[in-house]
Formats: structure tokens, C-alpha cells, sequence
């Protein structure tokens, strides 16, 4: 497995414990304590494989009822940081994890105080997410809890998966007709649940914009609309030109939430993805 250690202090001044070339503790030691997560998907593989105590401050979003991806009550139990270096510094973290991007003074005031950090990129696969949450569960000293969580994303994909039928043309939109392609997370899920994504079919790159007069020329069975973060569906899809299509396509609303990480949000994507699969077909 790929690492993503950058600044690594193996036995420096400011790490609680020395941390394996593994990424798992050293053999004989304890676990972090004063965890910092500074970005929301980490958040939610950390508040499941975590002890609370080990936990110094997860990222300010998830405590946003707009934008988070764990229960609010739960993300409230902690502080929350916006990931600046004054705040980060201030909680005295052991080892901090982020997302691929990190402010260069965070990065810099980290590497001053010889303070470990994690860096994990976006997954773009189930396998990389996978990954991801072994390797949080393996530096957090709780091996277990990180097996636990990868059976329950098995057994959500195998609840999903289709009977042998022909795939379901479908789109994700997003606000603006962004559309994510071949090579997402998200296009996985959808060809995991019984659906085709189009945007290949369309010429669509792996992040791309369909403007909504090819999505009516070739209009897929579904669209699943993730438009913004309130809810409402894109003002583009209310068109009266897709509304004549009437029921050759069916629009289901799809939580933005759901987009927007891998760990155990695939569990909630799966099951929705599943249950507008079952809709189709009852309709």
C-alpha cells in the first residue's frame, strides 16, 4: 500500500509514541493520543475506529449540518478546527491527518515542531478507500475496528448488488451540470449498484460539464440530482424541454453528502443507490 507520510518523526521531540514504518504503532507501544483530523472524510473513518479520548479536534465541517458526513450530536462531542496553523498548533496534536492538500504554513509550523502528519488523497476507488481506513485504523492502535468497517462496506456492496439484468443508463448531476466520469468513487458505486454511467458515453472526462442540451438529445433513464448542499434540485433539470421527456427519465435526489467521501459513506450511498434501483423497477 502507498504511503502518505510527510514530516514523520520516528522518537522526536512533540510525538507521544514512535510510529512503525507500517503506519501501525511500534510493537510494545501505546496508540496516539491528540489526534487532529483537519479534513471531513478522514473525520468520519477517524469517529469510527478512534477512541473519543485519542481525538483532539476533527474538521470544522463536520460539524456544518450542511456538509457533514457523520451524525451532528456525535461531531458536536468534539472541538472542531478549520485546519490553520494557530489552531492546529494550539490543540498540541500528536499526529495530525489530513486530506491531499495542506495550508503551507500548517505544513510548515508541523515540520517546525516535528509534529507527524498524514496526508490521504481523495479515493477514487473503493480498494483505495479501503486502504485508507485500514491504514487510520492501523495508526490509531485499533486494527479491529478498521476490519469491522471494511465488512460492513463488503456487505453493503453485496446487498447492492443487482440481479443479472442489463445496467441502468444514469448520470449523477451536480449543480451546473458537473458530472463525475470514469475513474470517480462515485462512477464505481453507480456501476456496483446496477447502473451505466453515461458520462463516457458523452465524452466526459473524469470531472467534466454536460451542458443540458446533450443530456436531453441522449437522455439517460436516471438522474440522480446532487445539486448543492440545501437539498434543492438544479434549476436546470426543472427544464421544460427534459420535462417533456417525461417518464423516459426518471430524477431521484441523490444527498451531496454522499459524493463527497469514501469509508462509511459508502454504506449510505450503496443503500440509496439501491433502494431508486428498486423504485425503477417497481415503476
Amino acid at each position: 500500500m502507498a504511503r502518505r507520510w510527510v514530516l514523520l518523526a520516528l522518537g522526536m521531540v512533540g510525538v507521544a509514541v514512535p510510529i512503525s514504518v507500517a503506519g501501525a504503532p511500534a510493537p510494545g507501544r501505546l496508540p496516539p493520543a491528540r489526534i487532529v483530523s483537519i479534513n471531513p472524510c478522514i473525520d468520519a473513518i477517524l469517529l469510527e475506529v478512534a477512541d473519543d479520548r485519542q481525538i483532539a479536534a476533527i474538521s470544522h465541517y463536520s460539524q456544518d449540518p450542511q456538509a457533514t458526513s457523520i451524525p451532528l450530536d456525535r461531531a458536536r462531542r468534539f472541538k472542531a478546527t478549520s485546519g490553520t496553523a494557530e489552531e492546529v498548533m494550539a490543540l498540541a496534536p500528536r499526529l495530525v491527518i489530513s486530506g491531499g492538500h495542506v495550508a503551507p504554513a500548517t505544513a510548515a509550523a508541523l515540520q517546525r515542531l516535528r509534529i507527524p502528519l498524514l496526508q490521504l488523497p481523495v479515493p477514487t476507488t473503493v480498494s483505495e478507500s479501503i486502504a485508507q481506513i485500514r491504514e487510520i485504523a492501523a495508526v490509531t492502535g485499533h486494527v479491529d475496528r478498521g476490519e469491522a468497517l471494511v465488512a460492513r462496506i463488503g456487505a453493503a456492496l453485496a446487498a447492492a448488488r443487482p440481479p443479472h439484468s442489463r445496467p441502468i443508463p444514469a448520470l449523477i448531476w451536480q449543480s451546473g451540470g458537473l458530472v463525475p466520469g470514469s475513474g470517480t468513487l462515485a462512477s464505481e458505486l453507480l456501476e456496483r449498484a446496477g447502473f451505466h454511467n453515461l458520462s463516457a458515453d458523452y465524452g466526459l472526462k473524469q470531472w467534466d460539464v454536460l451542458p443540458l442540451e446533450y443530456l436531453i438529445a441522449r437522455a439517460p433513464r436516471l438522474v440522480l440530482s446532487a445539486s448543492g448542499t440545501n437539498g434543492r434540485r438544479d434549476p436546470q433539470l426543472a427544464h421544460p424541454a427534459l420535462m417533456r421527456l417525461g417518464r423516459q427519465i426518471a430524477i431521484r435526489p441523490f444527498s451531496f453528502r454522499l459524493l463527497q467521501c469514501g469509508g462509511p459513506t459508502i454504506i449510505a450511498a450503496m443503500a440509496r443507490l439501491s433502494a431508486v434501483r428498486r423504485s425503477l423497477a417497481a415503476s
